[in-house]
């Protein structure tokens, strides 16, 4: 059995130990006792050293830990040191999260799911289908206060049979190890904690994310929050550049420049749909009849959208007894359009020969669309059009 010293003491950082024994291809050690915390509860694990060599995992496997080394490590004992700056980054995210997960519960009755601490920030899931930022916002707010009053944050061991007030009942038998944030939250927890509430610094929450049937609220605490108010703050200065304002100006003028930017798009479209008709209408003088008097055009282009080719389509196939084929080669596509009056269905036109070749489409009487997996069924579709 591999003795815990991170359960009693977060903040150790060497230590000495035994080896117990080696995995079958040398990678991995089993020490007597050890600081280097396993991936559990979503917090991941501890890197470090075991005589000099690089922990590059670390692995629960109950009664035992795992140590990963990038290479063997020789010797009957060790010693061993944690990286204090990814541990302490841990403790800050993790104790933030309890903290974090008390304001929900407490203010909101928001029930924490699941908890996952990634690398550049941490979230939680809590259970329900919606949230309101305002409710986000309060909770940060009441969760800075609570930093800011620097409760001591404990580690007791309980019986679990005789254990109270616990956040989230435990399920587990026999002595609970129990992490105490003063006079706010009881959490059954094996993780790495803070010794009081300010060591976990400024915590900011970020983006929200429906998951299901929960709502998952990023956040981030400490160092991370510094981290992320810099890079936040460093992007909507260079955008301040750009348009030479303030940062706090950037949001209006940004506003300003995407109605700009609107009306600008609705004048474009507008344009492309008058120049495409009256492009479709010279098309339609420019081609001859046929002897039935249908008059027939297929364009052909390497790449693009059939989008680019609708209007003018549309435009041509707005007189008289008149059939639009378009086709784009990359990737491989047709459309089929066709006057009112040309006696022809394009929806039940051009499904079936899409389906004869492997393809997917369809669309209405006068216009229909789809695609193919190969320019040569591309070909074989506009023979039998």
């Amino acid at each position: 059995m591999t003795d815990r010293l991170y359960y009693n003491d977060s903040y150790l950082r060497e230590f000495e130990a035994r080896i117990i024994r080696r995995s079958d291809d040398g990678g991995s050690v089993y020490l007597d006792r050890t600081a280097l915390y396993p991936a559990s509860g979503g917090q991941p694990f501890d890197t470090g050293t075991i005589g000099g060599a690089a922990v590059i995992e670390v692995i629960d496997e109950g009664e035992e830990i795992a140590h990963r080394t990038a290479q063997p490590v020789a010797g009957e004992t060790a010693r061993c040191t944690v990286d204090w700056a990814r541990r302490f980054d841990h403790m800050q995210q993790h104790t933030g999260q309890h903290l974090l997960s008390a304001v929900f519960q407490e203010h909101f009755r928001l029930k924490t799911v699941s908890f996952h601490l990634g690398q550049e920030s941490a979230t939680i899931d809590l259970e329900t289908p919606s949230l309101e930022p305002a409710k986000v916002l309060e909770a940060e707010r009441l969760a800075n206060e609570a930093v800011f009053e620097n409760r001591q944050v404990t580690v007791s061991y309980e019986d679990a049979a005789a254990v109270t007030d616990l956040r989230k009942p435990s399920g587990r038998d026999g002595t609970l190890r129990v992490v105490t944030i003063a006079d706010l939250d009881r959490s059954a927890c094996g993780g790495t904690h803070v010794r009081a509430t300010g060591e976990i610094g400024v915590i900011l929450l970020g983006k929200l994310e429906k998951v299901r049937a929960t709502m998952r609220v990023e956040f981030f605490c400490g160092a991370r929050t510094v981290r992320r108010a810099r890079a936040d703050y460093d992007a909507v200065s260079r955008i301040a550049q750009l348009f030479s304002a303030t940062p706090g100006e950037t949001p209006d003028q940004v506003a300003a420049l995407l109605e700009t930017s609107r009306e600008a798009e609705k004048a474009s479209r507008r344009l492309q749909a008058e120049l495409a008709g009256y492009q479709g209408r010279e098309l339609y003088a420019a081609t001859e009849a046929d002897a039935n008097g249908l008059r027939r055009v297929v364009r052909m282009v390497a790449t693009g959208t059939l989008e680019s080719l609708r209007a003018l389509a549309a435009s041509f196939t707005a007189q008289p007894k008149s059939v639009f084929i378009a086709a784009i080669e990359q990737p491989p596509a047709v459309l089929l359009a066709v006057s009112a009056d040309a006696g022809i269905d394009a929806g039940k036109t051009l499904q079936p020969l899409l389906g004869k070749h492997d393809g997917r489409g369809g669309g209405s009487a006068r216009m229909a669309q789809g695609g193919v997996p190969s320019v040569e069924m591309l070909e074989a579709v506009l023979k039998e059009l």
